[in-house]
């Protein structure tokens, strides 16, 4: 039997992934999105996790860049959504996201992910399920640097809520209305992520793990 067969098998199926890949990335000057780090592009590290994990479907949100993106994940088994509004900020990528996995009847919860950060992997999302199945929380987030944040995985009880974000609001607004009923999740290495040249050139002093 398969890694996956066997995880698909330990509650996990009915949840999947949402990674928010729809950004300019004007800070960086170039499309972080592609970025390559540990021999993969960032965007395919994100999605790779995330398949690892068996949280399927894997829908991917794409905005800027959208073409060489799609390129770039040609061969994996992910869900393209395209996010035509991807200029009013980070709320409209949540909704495009959560709007196309909420129409999937099968799916109770989601992850929702970045693909700058470089550091989640499989476990990291299988942690995420494995703290919702055992602990009973609507939501289970990350916590690092002294606050907390995506990854970050929510019940559909929540996914109105997320498809009612506007403007630069993330799902960090979601996780604050609920702070006293979230399951968090120490995740240090979550605070690391890739806005800048600064960032990218610290992050390649570092190992990227497995």
């Amino acid at each position: 039997m398969s890694a996956s067969t066997e995880r698909a098998g330990t509650g996990l199926s009915g949840v999947g992934t949402v990674i928010l890949a729809a950004g300019p990335s004007t800070r960086m000057g170039i499309s972080k999105q592609l970025l390559e780090f540990g021999g993969q592009s960032l965007l395919r590290r994100a999605a790779s996790a995330a398949l690892e994990a068996c949280c399927t479907p894997v829908v991917v949100v794409m905005g800027a860049n959208a073409a060489a993106s799609r390129e770039n994940l040609r061969g994996f088994d992910v869900n393209v959504a395209e996010n035509h509004d991807w200029q009013s900020g980070m709320s409209s990528s949540v909704r495009v996201g959560v709007d196309a996995i909420a129409s999937n009847p099968k799916i109770e919860a989601v992850v929702l992910m970045l693909c700058d950060q470089p550091f989640v992997t499989e476990d990291v999302i299988l942690e995420l399920v494995r703290a919702y199945r055992e602990k009973k929380c609507s939501i289970v987030a990350s916590r690092y640097a002294e606050s907390y944040g995506v990854p970050a995985l929510f019940d559909r009880m929540h996914f109105a809520e997320l498809m009612a974000l506007e403007g630069e609001a993330g799902a960090k607004r979601v996780i604050e209305r609920h702070l006293r009923n979230v399951h968090l999740l120490s995740f240090p290495e979550g605070k690391i992520d890739i806005d800048t040249p600064e960032d990218f050139a610290r992050l390649q002093s570092k190992s990227p793990g497995s």
